[in-house]
């Protein structure tokens, strides 16, 4: 008896066959693979990554991810197991729409019902024979969203219902809300429904995410709070970036903290810009200077002081991925010094952001002439550059873009596809490195590829040979004229290889589809390469180019988070249509100075220091202690682990040792992250194996709070006999002086008269030299130390 799998497999195709010879008119009246089917499965999660559209797929069930490849997907569900999962003859019976209607078992649960519109167009779709991708069909182009009742500005508890139109290129338009996946970028503020109802919770703003095939659209929401503060708290403004935060504050009603005090404002300052405390004798000198603008004056004196040098090395430091390589090193600490070096004469020298990138990524030659050269050696390796994690280091620390979703499968929350991927990975394909051991001589990078690396390699050999042959060290040995001839043929041959590798066109394959794809920039935009070019360089003036808002808008927004706390676009390396700036007015003026001032990142500096969203209090209102988008008031955050670490030998006078260094460097100043440091372990120093910002932990963790109260690194820096307190204790009689001058020490202020009588009292009660270096030891241990507020 024949196996009825075979035979419903002939029957499958047979239907198949006569739906791709039956018509146009059976064509356009037959649901669509792309356009119905695959935002079915989407829709309701089985292409998601927890169910079949992961690598593995589900219990022998494959999908691609969110449907990116169609084609995969419908032979997966058509022909794959012998065509088990569909019932041509009976629809009804499809094991695909049996388990999805929960009438066989199945681990995802049940989907959608029998009556559901979705059941409902899987039968239709295989009555009509189960047409597959159509290149012919109109090309889905975009997403437009609306909602009813139209509008955007909310109440607490109101609701209104979206609409979502797919256009196509016949210019035919259709609603695919149904269809539609829907997601709140803050549930907390709005929530959304299946079906694209939305209903407001709480005061807040945020977008709903609408996703159909590899589109995205969004609508935002407003819900401003019900107390409507006096118009005059957003009144004050001190430079052109407060508008637009005032600007936002005032339409939420959300009120601002007042300004922060002088003590407040120098210790906020002089960490941020230069990662280091005010001394006592700064903090005095501060608060005695009556001039108006001494504020101004303050941020002008830390942008050109040493340690600003120090400090925005280490920044950039961390955002290049300045490290040892994690497996086989070619650099070794010598390299990782020099590229810091490097890095530093650049901060020295004011170069603008435009002109260290576009020096990075365009590096060429040995490791000790061009030390930047380091940076593709970390995101290299020993990978042929388009399989490498360069390309996604590029996009994520200079486009602020995280693309590497997009190497296997579609981006899920972004118009990136997987050819867009690998467009992108071809202006890299041609960086090869000549790696050798540090021993042995610096590694070197060319413009070329492994296979011109191996061609020249062997030409340098037959060179050698050739000479060897035509003049022998031995002068008896018989010169061997046709050896000679079969090497110089060889030399030709190389020499004819090499030239039609370097003149090849620049093209990557795309795994998947085995395409060859040539570079492309994110946009999508056209670019010429002149043959033999660095693929490099016209993705650097494409990166670089004014009209280029990823480029610009990357750094800005790493620079706002690094002042005020928290990005206009959060995670700060986030950047994508779907995740867009809490206030886009301000994101436009920091961008538009940022570009106009030719990416002086100085200029960026002194702009948000100077503006009074910088100096707001950290105290919070009745109105803004929820607010943690809309700069209402300064967001407080616990102090890098090299910050935090140099802070406390600054108060106690007491410096840390680093092997290989001098005694008396700072943490920020030690160019390795893996230079052995418990203390910057713990406290979450990056390691620099990513250019992700998620790298550098502040969060406070119970180890570290146990760490600061037991440590006895700690207890010995505050009680060493040639510490900062140990000379108080020798120049300073008066208790309520030293008291003062240990506040001003640890916390870089004056302490308040209840705190000044109630050590007083401590000192009344136990032995001077106990209590002050328990004041001590408690002042480093307080939230006011350890923090930036």
């Amino acid at each position: 008896m024949p196996d009825l799998n075979i035979i419903q497999s002939l029957i499958v195709l047979s239907l198949c066959l006569m739906t791709a010879h039956s018509g146009s008119a059976a064509e356009q009246t037959a649901p669509s693979f792309q356009n119905d089917i695959v935002p079915v499965l989407t829709r309701y999660g089985c292409n998601s990554g927890g169910c079949h559209g992961k690598l593995a797929g589900q219990n022998g069930f494959r999908l691609s991810l969110r449907g990116f490849a169609p084609q995969q997907d419908y032979e997966s569900m058509t022909w794959e197991s012998r065509g088990r999962r569909i019932s041509p003859l009976a629809p009804l019976n499809s094991l695909l729409l049996q388990k999805a209607i929960g009438t066989v078992p199945h681990g995802g649960g049940r989907r959608f019902d029998i009556d559901s519109p979705a059941a409902q167009l899987l039968v239709d779709w295989i009555n009509e024979g189960m047409p597959g991708p159509d290149i012919d069909e109109p090309e889905f182009l975009s997403l437009s969203i609306s909602s009813t009742p139209d509008q955007s500005v909310l109440k607490p508890g109101e609701s209104v219902t979206l609409k979502v139109i797919a256009a196509y290129n016949d210019g035919t338009q259709r609603d695919i809300t149904w269809l539609t996946s829907f997601a709140s970028g803050d549930p907390t503020v709005i929530e959304v429904t299946e079906e694209g109802v939305v209903r407001s919770l709480r005061s807040g703003e945020t977008v709903i995410r609408a996703a159909f095939r590899e589109q995205i659209a969004i609508a935002q929401f407003t819900v401003p709070y019900e107390r409507q503060p006096e118009a005059i708290v957003f009144e004050a403004r001190s430079n052109q970036l407060d508008g637009p935060v005032f600007d936002k504050l005032r339409d939420l009603r959300i009120e601002p903290s007042s300004e922060c005090d002088d003590a407040t404002f120098l210790r906020r300052a002089s960490l941020d810009a230069i990662g280091v405390l005010p001394t006592p004798e700064e903090v005095r000198a501060f608060l005695a200077d009556e001039r108006s603008d001494k504020r101004q004056r303050l941020v002008d004196s830390l942008l050109e002081r040493p340690e600003f040098v120090d400090y925005w090395t280490h920044w950039l430091a961390d955002l290049l991925q300045n490290r040892k390589e994690r497996d086989h090193d070619v650099r070794g600490t010598k390299g990782v010094r020099n590229f810091h070096t490097w890095l530093r004469k650049q901060v020295a020298a004011n170069r603008s952001w435009k002109q260290i990138a576009s020096e990075v990524l365009s590096a060429t030659g040995s490791t000790t002439e061009v030390p930047a050269v380091g940076y593709y050696i970390v995101t290299v390796g020993e990978k042929d550059a388009e399989q490498s994690e360069v390309a996604d280091s590029v996009a994520q620390a200079f486009l602020g873009t995280r693309i590497g979703c997009a190497r296997c499968h579609n981006h899920p929350l972004e118009k990136y596809t997987q050819d867009d991927y690998y467009h992108f990975a071809g202006f890299f394909s041609r960086v090869a490195l000549q790696r050798q051991n540090p021993e042995a001589g610096p590694t070197e990078l060319i413009i070329g590829t492994r296979h011109l690396l191996n061609l020249q390699k062997e030409l340098g050999q037959q060179r050698e040979k050739l000479t060897e042959l035509e003049s022998p060290a031995d002068v008896t040995v018989k010169v061997d004229n046709e050896q000679i001839e079969n090497v110089r043929k060889r030399i030709e041959d190389l020499q004819r290889q090499i030239e039609e590798t370097q003149n090849r066109k620049v093209e990557v394959r795309q795994p998947r589809t085995g395409e060859m794809l040539q570079p492309r920039p994110l946009d999508r935009s056209e670019i010429t390469l002149a043959t033999g070019e660095d693929p490099r360089s016209p993705f650097i003036a494409w990166m670089t180019a004014p009209a280029n808002e990823a480029f610009s808008g990357a750094m800005v927004n790493r620079l706002w988070k690094h002042f005020l706390g928290i990005g206009l676009v959060e995670p700060v390396d986030d950047l994508r249509a779907t995740n867009p700036p809490s206030n886009p007015e301000l994101w436009k003026v920091l961008n538009q100075e940022f570009v106009e001032n030719d990416f002086d990142l100085k200029h960026m500096m002194r702009l948000i220091m100077n503006s009074r969203t910088y100096q707001l209090a950290a105290d919070t209102t009745e109105s803004n202690f929820r607010d943690d988008r809309f700069y209402s008031h300064f967001q407080s955050r616990r102090l890098s682990a090299e910050v935090l670490l140099d802070a406390i030998c600054s108060a106690t006078g007491q410096p840390e040792s680093y092997a290989g260094y001098p005694q008396g460097i700072r943490a920020v100043q030690v160019p390795d992250p893996f230079t052995d440091s418990y203390f910057l372990t713990m406290f979450g120093r990056a390691p620099r194996t990513t250019a992700c910002a998620c790298e550098q932990e502040t969060d406070v963790t119970l180890p570290q709070l146990l760490h600061l109260q037991n440590s006895d690194e700690l207890t010995a820096k505050v009680t060493s006999a040639e510490g900062r307190l140990a000379n108080l204790l020798k120049s300073t009689e008066d208790d309520s002086r030293l008291i003062e001058e240990v506040y001003l020490a640890t916390l870089n202020r004056l302490p308040s008269e209840s705190e000044r009588q109630a050590v007083l009292k401590q000192f009344a009660g136990s032995t001077r030299d106990e209590t002050a270096a328990d004041l001590f030891w408690a002042l480093l241990n307080t939230s006011e130390f350890t923090f930036n507020h």
